[in-house]
């Protein structure tokens, strides 16, 4: 049990508390000892009936927060029917293309009660719109939802490539949910501003930082444009980082992102409000490490991952199953990867403690490093004129290249270790039993697809989708409201994509 009289922090190199700006020992004063992070395992596959399943699974096994994994061609805007689709349909994540699909997701999950994360980009509006019909189905204001929808179509153009429109009409989209949720949904993270992906290829820890923190603000002053208040929907941006591999360098770079966030808050955009000015952030566990071979020994890359994100004060955690490398995980694996967080939360007694590396000289030392290092980054892409001018010269990825190269060099000659690939290999061939897609849930999805066109009235349908061309035009006009009342007319997701790509183009 724990002593609630004793003291929880020991010590700070610097002029500030738990609690306060710029937050370098985290971002509210009792940290865990208060509320644990939220543990929120990333699951969608196959079909929104076995998706549902497994969060149902999940949530029985003490996850505290679900995260949406979605196949490509919702990633992409394309309904399963569509030709591009085919080969695809729920292989990386859930098919999502009618309101009945979300209908199914969510059966018998409360809406209200469980925080929900959707890891969704080019189709961000039109996932968020689903949910909040749904939501209004089941007498649920949207104002009572709480979860993040990523929306961060930057990182995209940079390091994954799910993007559907040319940059300036993707950010005035991202700019929309800003806006609409700021008023309608004030519990709901309206992006997740990823460093995620940017390390996953390749970066490294000072890139991921700097490249995120780059596109933060772009995020930021195309909002400011638009006129929003950064006092006002500062406080719903959040950000998502890799849990990576050298333990002390990532418990340095998430004390660094606090103070970076806080700094870059304060002095460009004159941010008052405290929790306008928190790098409040989620972590994955860094999935480019794990390894087909000797895959049990991912359950310690991921332990000692989880770990540092822990320390370095994460607000939410999803650790990697040890199947990863070789399919989507199994209820079994995804089991053993939660309670990987719970044995840390529960039995450690990491969590008893706020920054409790606060004044170790190497930590302080790498803090401030990482700190100069990425404002360094920050600076180059700045004078390049900010991030999306940048990225069309390809400043990003031709340095995240140069990084992913400079470290597989590492690798071949022997110099950077990972254990079981090129030292301590074996040649027994282990067996592991990987998740098998069910290939049924295809032709399921598809059949359930061409009901829900044909039942429906398509006077309603071909009006709102053309009222969403209309205002697409005009550059003042929220697209928020037109995409709810085309999912409400019965919209596909594919369909409200198609009537944008009429009006932006593609990229």
């Amino acid at each position: 049990m724990k002593n609630k009289n004793r003291k929880r922090f020991h010590g700070s190199a610097y002029d500030e508390k738990p609690g306060q700006a710029p937050f370098t020992h985290g971002i509210y004063p009792e940290m865990y000892t208060d509320k644990l992070w939220t543990m929120r395992q990333y699951a969608g596959f196959s079909s929104a009936e076995d998706s549902n399943k497994r969060y149902q699974y999940l949530l029985s096994k003490g996850v505290t927060g679900l995260s949406i994994a979605f196949d490509l061609p919702t990633q992409t805007g394309y309904d399963s029917d569509h030709i591009l689709s085919k080969g695809e349909v729920g292989k990386v994540g859930v098919p999502i293309c009618t309101l009945d699909d979300v209908r199914i997701l969510f059966d018998n999950i409360p809406l209200d009660k469980v925080s929900i994360s959707m890891t969704i980009n080019s189709t961000a509006p039109i996932l968020l719109g689903f949910l909040i019909v749904l939501a209004r189905e089941r007498g649920i204001s949207p104002k009572s939802l709480r979860g993040t929808i990523q929306n961060d179509i930057l990182k995209e153009y940079i390091a994954r490539g799910t993007y559907i429109y040319p940059p300036y009409e993707s950010m005035r989209l991202v700019t929309d949910v800003f806006e609409f949720c700021s008023k309608e949904m004030p519990s709901w993270n309206t992006i997740s501003i990823s460093g995620y992906h940017i390390r996953e290829a390749g970066s490294s820890a000072a890139e991921e930082l700097g490249f995120t923190f780059s596109n933060a603000i772009a995020y930021v002053e195309a909002a400011v444009k638009k006129g929003l208040n950064p006092d006002i929907f500062g406080k719903q941006l959040s950000f998502f980082f890799n849990g990576h591999n050298n333990f002390f360098e990532e418990i340095a770079k998430f004390r660094a992102a606090r103070k970076i966030w806080a700094t870059i808050m304060k002095n460009r955009f004159g941010v008052k409000e405290k929790k306008a000015l928190m790098c409040r952030f989620h972590v994955q566990t860094a999935g480019s490490t794990l390894t087909a071979q000797q895959p049990d020994n991912n359950i310690v890359r991921t332990a000692l991952q989880a770990l540092a994100a822990i320390i370095g004060g994460a607000q939410s955690i999803h650790t990697n199953s040890k199947d990863e490398a070789l399919s989507l995980p199994t209820k079994k694996s995804a089991e053993l990867a939660l309670r990987t967080q719970q044995i840390i939360a529960y039995e450690s007694g990491v969590a008893e403690n706020i920054d409790p590396i606060s004044g170790s000289f190497f930590v302080e030392k790498l803090t401030r490093d990482l700190i100069k290092d990425t404002e360094a980054i920050i600076s180059d892409i700045d004078e390049m004129g900010g991030a999306v001018e940048a990225l069309r010269e390809g400043y990003q990825e031709k340095n995240i290249s140069k990084s992913a190269y400079d470290y597989q060099k590492l690798v071949e000659s022997g110099k950077a270790v990972i254990v079981g690939i090129n030292k301590f290999s074996n040649s027994e061939k282990e067996s592991i039993e990987p998740l098998k897609i069910n290939e049924k849930a295809k032709t399921n999805q598809l059949k359930r697809l061409e009901l829900y066109k044909k039942n429906r009235e398509d006077t309603n349908l071909v009006e709102s989708l053309d009222l969403l061309k209309k205002n697409a035009k005009k550059e003042h006009k929220n697209l928020m409201p037109f995409i709810i009342q085309a999912i409400e007319n019965k919209a596909t997701l594919g369909e409200i994509s198609d009537a944008m790509r009429d009006v932006f183009g593609i990229h």
